[in-house]
């Protein structure tokens, strides 16, 4: 009989930071894959989880939120410190309290406060908005001579203005919320700016409180802003809110602002990287999508799946239960490995290669059940008028140097794309 114990080093590779920015993690998965699709992790200064790493088994708890829900654990990948002092502080296992943590009825109730904003008909209706910021965006990048960091220059700082603005956030404070999403969901990029005083567990722990309380204190601001000043935003809606008849309660407000200003334009700007990435190591597909522009959505598609910017979500058993020939006990944790689905051979023929012809393209990036990112439209939407802005103007593009990666087990993605380009 199979073991359900992973091998050492591949449990190591799971939790280890500088793993994602490497081939190491897909390493790690391809392994897992073929050998042990489901099995349990031990690494020192964690609790054992459970690891998913085929595309069917990822579905079906995804889509069995009763029996594999989201607010048990912490649904982020933490050390039994992290876990201690979230408890300390808050008395959950979560640091935030946002969609991301919430099961039944909560969830359904806060997701339908701003479900209609995301949904394609609102959507579309703000299209002459994004497309003014891409214009914006790529006039910024047809100014930089010819040579530029992707990433940088046009991937990070796009999608942030996008979601900002229908946020309700002040322009002045874009750098200042890019600078926080990036300690949120990077901090163990050794680039991030607190990290390097992060020297050890505790230090690294309070990192990350430092940053939800930073996230806090700017929300509750912006809360009594709006409430004195109502407009037409996102922020607006969510500072005069109501659940069951009362304002949302703080720990919740600061989450659904959190979730909103970091999700929503973090994971954009690793799937528009992505995009550039493949444009500039592909000459025949560069050549091909500036023929035919219509190809645009199936690049974005397949840059969604290749890149999977959330790599894990972290789910728990409700009760003892069975997946795959495997039993599961009530309260067992488990990492749901997005990243790895998005590979799985049994799906994605040649899985490794960026391809889009892909049909149809079962990537998983967003999730998938109740917990579907509420953001997908919104975010294919932006990529795609960022190309049919960027294209035109394009002759060629390729790479200027060496990509680099974050490093980073939840949030991850291309942190350098240097490029060089011809105007059309």
């Amino acid at each position: 009989m199979q073991t359900v114990r992973i091998p050492d080093d591949v449990a190591e590779a799971l939790v280890s930071s500088p793993a994602y920015a490497t081939d190491a993690i897909h390493e790690a998965y391809r392994w897992l894959r073929a050998n042990n699709p489901l099995g349990v992790a031990e690494v020192e200064g964690f609790d054992p989880f459970w690891v998913v790493t085929k595309h069917a088994d990822i579905l079906e708890i995804s889509r069995n939120n009763a029996r594999f829900p989201s607010g048990v654990r912490s649904t982020t990948l933490t050390s039994q410190l992290g876990e201690a002092r979230a408890h300390a502080i808050t008395g959950t296992p979560h640091l935030v309290r946002s969609l991301v943590q919430m099961d039944e009825p909560d969830h359904m109730k806060y997701r339908l406060l701003t479900q209609a904003w995301f949904m394609p008909a609102n959507v579309k209706k703000r299209e002459a908005d994004v497309r003014a910021l891409a214009k914006q965006a790529a006039d910024h990048f047809a100014s930089l001579d010819g040579q530029c960091d992707f990433v940088k220059d046009v991937a990070m700082h796009y999608p942030l203005r996008v979601v900002m603005n229908i946020l309700g956030v002040p322009e002045e404070d874009f750098g200042r919320m890019l600078r926080l999403t990036q300690e949120l969901f990077g901090a163990s990029d050794p680039d991030t700016e607190r990290f390097k005083a992060a020297l050890s567990d505790e230090s690294f722990a309070q990192l990350l409180v430092g940053v939800v309380q930073d996230f806090t204190d700017y929300f509750e601001k912006i809360t009594a802003d709006r409430r004195a000043n109502p407009r037409d935003d996102l922020a607006t809606l969510l500072a005069n809110a109501e659940i069951d008849g009362a304002p949302l309660p703080p720990f919740e407000r600061t989450g659904y602002y959190t979730i909103v200003a970091t999700a929503g334009h973090d994971t954009t700007s690793s799937s528009t990287a992505g995009v550039m990435w493949a444009l500039a190591t592909q000459p025949g597909l560069f050549d091909r999508v500036k023929a035919d522009p219509s190809l645009i959505p199936a690049v974005i598609e397949e840059s969604i799946r290749w890149t999977t910017p959330v790599k894990t979500f972290m789910r728990s058993a409700a009760e003892d239960t069975e997946l795959r020939g495997r039993r599961l006990k009530q309260n067992d944790w488990m990492m749901l490995c997005y990243a790895s689905g998005n590979r799985d051979e049994e799906v994605f023929p040649n899985s490794d290669a960026f391809d889009i012809d892909r049909t149809p393209n079962r990537q998983l990036a967003f999730g998938n059940g109740a917990h579907l990112c509420l953001g997908q439209h919104l975010a294919r939407l932006e990529m795609r008028i960022l190309f049919e802005e960027l294209l035109p103007r394009l002759k060629s593009v390729s790479l200027d140097g060496e990509p680099r990666y974050s490093e980073s087990f939840f949030v991850n993605g291309l942190k350098t794309l240097p490029i060089k380009f011809e105007l059309a």
